[in-house]
C-alpha cells in the first residue's frame, strides 16, 4: 500500500467552492483501479490549507493509471485552478518495525 500525500493551498476565500468541487472529484478518484481510500483534512490555523491523503495499492496505480487517464483530465478541470501554489505530491510506504 502506498500513501499519497499532498498539501493543498487554496486561493483565499474559495474554500467553499473548493470543497464542493472536491466532493465531485471524489467520485472520480474513488472509481480508479488500485484506489483504496482517501480523506481531505482542513487546517484549523489556516482555513485555506488542506491535506489530501490517498491510499493506493501501488505507486503506479497513482502515477501511471490515474494520472494517465481521461478521468484525471476531469479531476484537473475540477480542482487545479484552486491551487496557489500548485501542490507537491509525495508518496510514502509503511515502515515495518
Amino acid at each position: 500500500m502506498i500513501l499519497e500525500v499532498a498539501m493543498l493551498n487554496i486561493k483565499p476565500n474559495l474554500e467553499t467552492e473548493f470543497e464542493a468541487a472536491f466532493r465531485q472529484a471524489s467520485k472520480i478518484i474513488s472509481s480508479m483501479n488500485g484506489y483504496i481510500e482517501h480523506e481531505l483534512q482542513k487546517c484549523l490555523e489556516q482555513p485555506d490549507k488542506y491535506l489530501l491523503l490517498v491510499k493506493w495499492e501501488t505507486l503506479e496505480d497513482h502515477t501511471v493509471g490515474f494520472r494517465g487517464s481521461a478521468q484525471y483530465q476531469e479531476w484537473q478541470a475540477l480542482l487545479h485552478h484552486f491551487y496557489d501554489p500548485f501542490p507537491t505530491v509525495e508518496h510514502f510506504e509503511k515502515v515495518v518495525l
